[in-house]
C-alpha cells in the first residue's frame, strides 16, 4: 500500500464531522424480519432442522439499513423510497417513527407490496430466508411522484451527498437516475452509488461506486479471481473510465478492498475477524465511504475506514447498524494512524 500518516486527531476529526452531513437515501427499502430459535432436532416430516422460535423480530432493511447506519455515524438520514399500501408498510413506517427517521420522502403505492425478507436463525445460524416481494419497475407516474420528492428535499435541505442504494427491486429505473444526476449536478451534490445487475451501467458520472465482486463479475460480464488483484485493478481501470466515474470502491469480503480513480489504484487486505453474519455489511460500508466523500477525504483513508467498517458488523449475527465508538477506537489503530 501507498505510503501514508495520518494524526490520530484526524481521524477524530473525520468522525466528529459525521454530525453535520445531510444524507439523501434512494433506493430500495424493506423488512428485515427475523425468526429465532433453538435447534434440538431434524423433523420427521422431511430431512430439515425443526426451530422451536424464542423471539420474532423486524427491523429496517436494505436502504433503510443504510440510513440507520448514517444515523448511527451522527450524519442526518433522509430516505426516498416506496412502500405498499399494506400491514407491512405500515410496519415499516412504524419503524422509521421508533428509530426517529424522517417519512417525507416515503411514498405509498397502492399496486405493490413491502418487501419483506424473513430469516429464520436456528442455535445463532441462518437456516433459511423467505422473501416477499416485487420486484417490476415502479410505474412512471410513481417515478413522477418520487423525482418531485427527491427535488423538494435537494431544494430545501443542504444535501452534502446522494446515496443510490439499488437492489433491483424496481425503484430505481434510468429515468430516476438522469433526473436525479441533474439535480445533483445543478447544486454541485456528489453521488455515491452501491449498485445491482439492472442499472449497473447506467451510474454515468458517479463520484464513488461501489459494488462487491460478485455484482463487479456480474455487471462486467468478468471471470477473474479475487487473488489476482493486478488483472481486477486493470479491468476496473478500464470500467471507471467508461462510467466517468470518479473512483471505484470494490469490496473483495476476506480479501479486503479495492480503491480504483485516476490517482490512486490501492489493494487493502481485510482485518481478521470473527465472521457471525455477512448481511448489511455492503450497507455500513456505503454509508462510511459516502460520509467520507462528503468530506473530501483521502481515497486510501476512505478505502480504509469503509475496510474496517464491514469487518465490524460482521461480528453480529442479524443486519445492524455500525456502533461509533467501537468504529473510532478501532479506526485510531490503523497501521498508518499515528
Amino acid at each position: 500500500m501507498k505510503k501514508i500518516s495520518v494524526k490520530k486527531e484526524h481521524i477524530r476529526e473525520i468522525f466528529r464531522s459525521f454530525n453535520n452531513l445531510n444524507v439523501l437515501i434512494i433506493g430500495d427499502v424493506m423488512i428485515d424480519s427475523y425468526l429465532w430459535g433453538k435447534v434440538s432436532r431434524i423433523s420427521p416430516e422431511a430431512p430439515v432442522p425443526i426451530v422451536a422460535v424464542t423471539k420474532r423480530e423486524k427491523r429496517l432493511g436494505g436502504a433503510a439499513n443504510v440510513a440507520l447506519n448514517i444515523q448511527a455515524l451522527g450524519a442526518n438520514p433522509i430516505l426516498c423510497s416506496v412502500v405498499g399500501v399494506d400491514h407491512e408498510g405500515l410496519a415499516f413506517l412504524d419503524l422509521l417513527r421508533n428509530q426517529k427517521l424522517s417519512q417525507k420522502g416515503i411514498l405509498k403505492c397502492r399496486d405493490r407490496i413491502t418487501t419483506v425478507k424473513t430469516r429464520v436463525i436456528g442455535n445463532n445460524s441462518q437456516l433459511l430466508r423467505v422473501d416477499d416481494e416485487i420486484v417490476s419497475d415502479i410505474e412512471a407516474l410513481e417515478t413522477q411522484q418520487l423525482l418531485m420528492l427527491i427535488s423538494h428535499i435537494i431544494q430545501h435541505d443542504k444535501i452534502d451527498v446522494i446515496i443510490f442504494e439499488d437492489y433491483d427491486k424496481g425503484l430505481i429505473t434510468p429515468k430516476l437516475i438522469s433526473k436525479v444526476f441533474e439535480l445533483s449536478k445543478n447544486k454541485g451534490i456528489p453521488i455515491c452509488v452501491d449498485p445491482k445487475k439492472k442499472s449497473f451501467h447506467a451510474y454515468k458520472g458517479a463520484s464513488l461506486f461501489k459494488p462487491n465482486l460478485k455484482e463487479l463479475r456480474d455487471g462486467l460480464k468478468l471471470d477473474v479471481s479475487s487473488d489476482n488483484i493486478a488483472e481486477l485493478q486493470r479491468a476496473i481501470s478500464s470500467f471507471r473510465v467508461k462510467l466517468k466515474a470518479e473512483t471505484i470502491l470494490v469490496t473483495l469480503a476476506e480479501k479486503g478492498i479495492i480503491t480504483n480513480s485516476r490517482k490512486t489504484k490501492e489493494h487493502l487486505e481485510a482485518h481478521v475477524r470473527s465472521i457471525a453474519d455477512v448481511s448489511g455489511a455492503g450497507d455500513t460500508v456505503i454509508s462510511v465511504a459516502s460520509l467520507c466523500r462528503a468530506l473530501e477525504c483521502n481515497e486510501i483513508v476512505t478505502a480504509a475506514l469503509a475496510n474496517l467498517s464491514g469487518g465490524l458488523v460482521c461480528e453480529q449475527v442479524g443486519v445492524a447498524p455500525i456502533n461509533k465508538e467501537k468504529f473510532l477506537e478501532e479506526a485510531l489503530k490503523l497501521d498508518f494512524v499515528k
